[in-house]
């Protein structure tokens, strides 16, 4: 069944392909894969390049990523930008800028008090000034301090102006925090100004529809709520996000037992294309070794729902024992055992060629037509056989 599925897939991607023209040039790009899980870029090439930043953006789709994927917040005058964290605190030069020393606050974020410089009390034009960091110490540090914050439209054109195409995964992130703090006219939501961004930008169409192949795009959110909200606003796919197993949803205050139900899963996948755990709930660690596999994969399978796990990194710190501090036998191990869909990665070069070492993009594929000539062959050999 999985043969023919992808032989559906690429009918799919060809009549796609050969109707669609380029939003920036009109000249024909290559598509995106769809037949192997895809290689979603955390943050960027953020293992190398301060994360969410243009250069981080650039960097992973010169490396191979399928999908880059960004955190969305709103800035004090509703601007939207990529950033992650709620703070500025960790990951930019706003500690050492003396005119913002008056903005430090405490809120309530997720039934948490936090202490910091919020996103939401600086205007674009103040969080266009502050210089991005790499966020872990025992990463590349050369490039601190030469990036900026960038906004959502500015991700969108990165994606939209790449010699290929490729896919955009941008999340929602603290719709409850973002809504409380940031206000917009005529009673819009941090949610409608999300997706009326994306389709500003011809974002549209359900997963794998000629829309969608054309400029592929996840929304994603660890808050249930958003997800059902927009879904009468766009049909892009949807990906709901799942924390670790002792963190409830942010907007409605649920457990991870509730939200892996089978029950919700029926229930979910109404609105939603996938899910996307933190891995470590799917195979459970026990000093730094994998246990036995849950059936959290098979089970949202069962439910139509693509699985695409957070995070993969390469360094040893996260690799546990058994792949041997290889990053390319944890790749092996969640692709061809686990089974998911999608990977999220801080190295998207890394799993790129893993990928191309292993299930290559076929090199005679270049337009849309060497693509249905490649469809006939394996057709004709399906009918042969």
């Amino acid at each position: 069944m999985a043969s023919i599925w992808n032989i559906s897939v690429l009918l799919l991607l060809v009549f796609g392909a050969a109707n669609a023209e380029s939003n920036v040039n009109q000249e024909a790009k290559k598509p995106i894969q769809t037949f192997r899980p895809y290689n979603v870029a955390h943050r960027g090439a953020c293992g190398e390049i301060p994360e969410e930043t243009a250069a981080a953006y650039h960097r992973a789709i010169e490396i191979g990523a399928d999908f880059i994927e960004t955190d969305i917040l709103a800035s004090k005058d509703g601007q939207l930008v990529c950033f992650h964290d709620v703070t500025l605190d960790d990951t930019t030069d706003v500690k050492n800028r003396t005119e913002f020393s008056d903005r430090k606050r405490t809120y309530e974020v997720q039934g948490v008090n936090v202490t910091g410089y919020f996103v939401v009390d600086f205007t674009l034009e103040e969080l266009k000034s502050l210089k991005v960091k790499q966020r872990f110490s025992f990463r590349d540090q050369q490039y601190n301090g030469k990036y900026s914050i960038i906004t959502f439209e500015e991700y969108i054109t990165i994606a939209l102006y790449a010699d290929r195409t490729v896919g955009i995964y941008p999340e929602i992130k603290n719709p409850v925090h973002i809504n409380e703090h940031v206000k917009w006219t005529n009673g819009k939501k941090f949610e409608d100004i999300f997706v009326e961004t994306l389709q500003k930008y011809g974002y549209k169409g359900t997963y794998l529809s000629e829309s969608w192949l054309k400029q592929p795009v996840f929304i994603q959110s660890f808050a249930p709520t958003s997800l059902i909200y927009i879904s009468n606003k766009t049909d892009s796919p949807k990906v709901f996000l799942i924390d670790d197993v002792s963190i409830p949803t942010q907007d409605t205050n649920q457990s991870y037992a509730e939200i892996t139900s089978d029950g919700y899963f029926s229930y979910i996948s109404q609105y939603v294309v996938g899910i996307g755990p933190w891995k470590d709930t799917i195979v459970r660690p026990q000093d730094n070794y994998l246990t036995t596999p849950t059936d959290l994969v098979a089970r949202a399978h069962a439910h139509n729902l693509q699985v695409h796990p957070y995070t993969f990194r390469n360094e040893n710190s996260y690799l546990h024992f058994n792949f041997h501090q290889d990053p390319y036998q944890e790749y092996d191990y969640w692709i061809n055992q686990i089974g998911v869909d999608g990977l999220f990665t801080d190295f998207t070069g890394s799993l790129h060629l893993y990928q191309e070492h292993t299930s290559p993009y076929p090199k005679d594929i270049k337009t849309s037509d060497d693509l249905l000539r490649k469809i006939e062959y394996i057709i004709s050999k399906y009918e042969r056989a």
